[in-house]
């Protein structure tokens, strides 16, 4: 049986203002803690083959190629392994991506955010739009065909104009993967406490959306989940992994996996996980009605939408039946589409999904 990989590499070289994930400007700690995710792995991973590995961030670039042969060594991986690393433009050079090729990393997702270099400033990125572009130019002459882009939107001081403008210089750069994802200020992130002037209100970020959609899709973007689109055959297996409720390992501090049944998450501290990096810091058996609320959940995020006849017969019951107030409540209001097969998110759906999604948790 083949199983999926997830490693969390928690390095940066700053912190960037809007981010409120697990990371740490401070490298002073990486041999501890590469030496302490190999024992997690040594621990828990049972060599199944991978489908799929990813390392995500933080800022995964700031490993050095030895470090990941070193990693990567541990698993068992065939030619169809989908091996994704997450880079940011300032931390790789031409060599470096070369290298990352010749290792067996086959997919990158680099984070961009935007073009325009008075608002990666503004947001405290350390690359510059040239580099952005010479990072993609770079990844192509060394060998890679599996190339992402991540962008914000809803940015400080950003219009509607430097948004479209975004999308379409990276619809002319030779990628196949777009990420979108709407500024969030959460607790923990610079921007919390030191909130940012001129930011796009919540109509101007659905506009932006809206405009996105729009300008992808025509030019052979697929729009396949929420925040997601890509070339015919170029969808994140690893993303897709998580959406279809399936199983994985998560490694590394601040780590989430999902394993016969039971999700767990990792510490979040150095202290703590260097402690013990094979306890997990919380771990949940899902019920039933847990386990089918995920698969709805997770399932909404999918353009395509979820399978009514799957959801029944996997969790033997009646949908419809189940839920036909929402159901009514949803398609009356627009929300939701009927499908051939089940139930999808309408483009205004997809931009109160949230409040939706909550409606279907009991």
């Amino acid at each position: 049986m083949s199983q999926n990989v997830y490693i969390h590499i928690p390095f940066c070289k700053q912190k960037c203002n809007y981010c409120s994930f697990v990371s740490y400007p401070n490298l002073s700690y990486k041999q501890q803690y590469i030496s302490c995710l190999k024992e997690e792995i040594k621990a828990k991973y049972k060599n199944e083959i991978l489908k799929t590995l990813y390392f995500g961030g933080g800022t995964p670039s700031l490993m050095t190629i030895y470090e990941l042969k070193s990693i990567l060594e541990l698993f068992n991986i065939d030619e169809t392994t989908e091996i994704t690393l997450e880079i940011n433009p300032e931390t790789v050079d031409k060599e470096y991506l070369k290298d990352l090729k010749t290792l067996g990393i086959n997919r990158l997702s680099i984070g961009c955010q935007t073009f325009n270099d008075k608002i990666l400033k503004l947001i405290g990125r350390k690359h510059t739009s040239k580099q952005a572009i010479e990072t993609v130019d770079f990844a192509n002459q060394a060998g890679f065909t599996n190339i992402s882009l991540d962008f914000i939107y809803g940015l400080p001081n950003q219009t509607e104009k430097d948004f479209t403008k975004d999308l379409e210089r990276a619809i002319t750069s030779d990628i196949c993967h777009i990420s979108l994802y709407g500024l969030k200020i959460d607790e923990g992130c610079i921007f919390y406490k030191n909130y940012p002037a001129n930011l796009p209100d919540e109509d101007a970020q659905s506009v932006m959306y809206r405009n996105a959609i729009n300008i992808l899709t025509a030019n052979n973007f697929e729009h396949y989940e929420i925040s997601n689109f890509a070339k015919k055959g170029y969808e994140s297996k690893h993303n897709l992994n998580y959406w279809n409720n399936n199983s994985y390992y998560g490694f590394g501090i601040a780590a989430h996996g999902y394993i016969d049944g039971i999700r767990y998450s990792n510490p979040v501290t150095f202290d703590e996980y260097f402690k013990n990096p094979i306890k997990p810091f919380e771990t949940k058996k899902l019920s039933e009605q847990e386990k089918l609320e995920e698969e709805i959940f997770l399932g909404l995020r999918r353009m395509n939408g979820i399978d009514v006849g799957f959801i029944n017969n996997k969790y033997n019951i009646n949908f419809e039946e189940k839920y036909k107030s929402l159901l009514d409540k949803y398609i009356l209001s627009g929300h939701l589409v009927k499908t051939e097969n089940g139930y999808k998110f309408s483009t205004d759906g997809v931009l109160v999904s949230n409040y939706i999604l909550a409606d279907f948790l009991e």
